[in-house]
């Protein structure tokens, strides 16, 4: 026993325990490594780790809710562009908002429609999810020197929807258009009609369809931005009657999805069936637009078709 702790404690190892090496000699006692415990060092922190993140859908890289705002929502790895909520997209559009349209309307439940869940219980859900009232946010200011009038879907809200509400949100923008003779810009993504509404909301596809008429006959511009994804009963009315129609990369856009196309007709679609760049070229979209362009080409478009000084010319 008395050689056992003879080799282990002497007086040189405890001189040597207590002697600073070079790698400890700057640091307080504190500080300094324990002898014969191994320090285990933990890296720092990421950014991304640190900070609210999102993983993109495409690439599946991690990237910061700050560097995706920067980056208007497209992931700086792949280039993928991430959905916006309607609120941020209308903000992001404008230079200065003047004013909002369509709060006062909300939605009834006119069948007591239930599916897995009473239609009343959805939309409270949808309003939590999204801190919004419905599917569809009009917002009226300038871009650049233009007033415009805009309107956004959000997706989040029951896939960006059309029911009632929505349809009187979208009329109310077009007679604000028409009486101050100013140019309407609607960004669509929606999966359709809103089951829950029944007759009330295919009736909407008529009403859009009317203001859009009259916009025409009185010579206001009307252009639509297709983002992911544009199907149904928004397709075929308001989202395809545009003067002119820009659709962003990789955007789905189409009547009935590819899976309801296949079991109709027994045909498998391959990519890129109604993507964006298929669509354009088949004649259906004007120009596909990276985000990063797309305000410049908006107003671009306006100031010719308003026939307003170009001020970024």
């Amino acid at each position: 026993m008395a050689n056992n702790m003879t080799d282990t404690i002497t007086p040189d190892n405890i001189n040597n325990a207590a002697a600073p090496n070079a790698n400890t000699a700057g640091q307080s006692w504190f500080n300094r490594p324990i002898p014969g415990i191994k320090q285990q060092l933990t890296a720092p922190l990421t950014a991304v780790e640190t900070e609210p993140s999102t993983k993109c859908s495409n690439c599946h890289s991690m990237i910061t809710n700050t560097a995706l705002i920067f980056n208007c929502y497209v992931c700086p790895h792949c280039d993928h562009h991430l959905p916006m909520s309607a609120r941020e997209r209308l903000n992001w559009l404008l230079d200065q908002v003047e004013g909002e349209l369509g709060q006062q309307f909300t939605a009834k439940d006119p069948l007591s429609f239930v599916d897995s869940k009473p239609y009343p219980q959805r939309m409270i859900e949808a309003q939590d999810k999204t801190g919004e009232s419905e599917a569809l946010i009009v917002m009226y200011g300038k871009l650049r020197n233009l007033d415009v009038v805009t309107c956004a879907f959000d997706f989040r809200f029951m896939g960006g929807s059309m029911g009632s509400v929505v349809g009187d949100r979208f009329v109310e923008a077009a007679e604000k258009a028409l009486n101050d003779k100013s140019p309407l810009v609607c960004f669509a993504a929606s999966g359709g009609a809103r089951m829950q509404e029944g007759l009330l909301s295919l009736m909407q596809m008529a009403r859009t369809a009317a203001a859009i008429e009259r916009l025409r006959i009185a010579g206001v511009p009307y252009i639509v931005v297709l983002t992911n994804p544009v199907y149904g009963g928004v397709t075929a009315s308001l989202a395809m009657l545009g003067d002119i129609h820009l659709a962003e990369p990789k955007a789905m856009i189409g009547f009935a999805g590819k899976r309801v196309i296949e079991q109709t007709v027994r045909e498998t679609l391959e990519e890129p069936f109604q993507r964006a760049e298929f669509l354009l070229e088949h004649g259906v979209v004007d120009e596909v637009v990276h985000r990063h362009q797309l305000i410049d080409t908006i107003y671009r478009l306006l100031a010719k078709l308003c026939r307003v000084p170009n001020v970024d010319a």
